[in-house]
């Protein structure tokens, strides 16, 4: 299928399209010429495995596999507009945001082609690695000096091979004087092994590059509205009663308050400031916390709260009670508040 046939089709249209029938390529979009400087940055390192990179349905490199997926939303504008009204926000969809991510790939891709699981330095630098996927929740030290800062939510320490994928995207990046901005860190000392190992494999092939065919990994044989339903789903959470304590100390206004305002009518006013902020101090997905300022609004309704007319204090109130869900939900999964 070529992208005129499916470009100008209204979004409840265009869902029901199989992704892998959209005929999707990087050759010739937008990212290209961001793949082409990944492997200019790679050369000038004196590396000369250039990753292969494909289609696929999310960021990812294939266990084994050195070869980097990267998102279909990416390959179209058509796409990409349809990707933000469902989801907020288009994951890679600056170029340096874009970069950030395809270096922490070529760091996965690197680590498969040249088997460093296999090297008890590396191990005994970033810890003992494993098959078994990174874990979608992990407690983050946001001021630990242990782990390099590149992708959002702390994303270092998650996982050993996280870690050395965000230590190599640090190193690899053009004009940025590592030694210099993590001096006195502890991670200065990954960022040094991550040196001395990439120079020992300079002008050195692969060791290790399996056939595989694309499509067994790309995930794209499924019509968007499904992709979609997953997506969001995963985003989803369920909303337990026990927010009601917090809500009603939040809002607490009674019927007798002059100029009273409803709970709900102020967070639908205030909504994009409060998503905006909470986005930019947590790190978190703007749909999910889109969804979650959603989920309030409604509970306010239900619980018919009410707040005083003008409280200055009140902004500050529930962003900081937003946030607190916000960091408690990448700690445990759950948007709660410890008691």
């Amino acid at each position: 299928m070529e992208a005129g046939d499916w470009v100008n089709l209204s979004d409840d249209e265009l869902l029901e399209k199989r992704i892998s029938q959209l005929g999707l390529k990087l050759d010739g979009t937008e990212v290209h010429p961001l793949i082409l400087r990944l492997y200019e940055e790679l050369t000038q390192k004196g590396l000369v495995f250039h990753p292969p990179c494909h289609v696929g349905d999310e960021w990812f490199v294939p266990v084994g596999v050195p070869a980097i997926f990267i998102p279909f939303f990416l390959a179209h504008d058509r796409l990409r507009k349809l990707e933000r009204r469902l989801m907020l926000e288009v994951e890679g969809e600056t170029a340096e945001w874009f970069m950030k991510l395809i270096r922490h790939e070529a760091a996965h891709a690197y680590f498969y082609a040249y088997q460093f699981q296999k090297k008890t330095k590396w191990r005994r630098v970033f810890g003992a690695t494993s098959n078994e996927e990174t874990p979608q929740f992990y407690r983050p030290r946001p001021y630990s000096r242990s782990y390099v800062v590149n992708l959002d939510d702390w994303y270092a320490q998650s996982h050993p091979d996280e870690d050395f994928a965000e230590t190599f995207a640090v190193w690899l990046t053009p004009g940025l004087d590592w030694r210099a901005r993590y001096k006195d860190w502890k991670a200065l000392h990954k960022l040094e092994y991550v040196d001395e190992l990439m120079r020992s494999l300079a002008g050195k092939p692969p060791v290790h590059q399996p056939a595989y065919q694309p499509a067994e990994h790309d995930c794209l044989n499924i019509k968007l509205k499904t992709y979609y339903a997953r997506k969001r789903k995963l985003y989803e959470d369920s909303y337990p009663d026990f927010y009601d304590n917090d809500l009603k100390q939040l809002f607490a206004a009674g019927a007798d308050v002059a100029g009273r305002v409803q709970a709900s009518v102020y967070l639908r006013h205030h909504r994009r400031q409060l998503m905006d902020a909470v986005c930019q101090w947590t790190n978190e997905k703007k749909y999910r916390v889109n969804k979650l300022v959603a989920r309030l609004i409604e509970r306010c309704d239900q619980l018919d709260l009410y707040i005083k007319g003008y409280d200055p204090r009140q902004n500050l109130q529930v962003s900081a009670y937003i946030t607190t869900l916000v960091m408690n939900y990448l700690f445990t999964g759950r948007f709660k508040r410890t008691k």
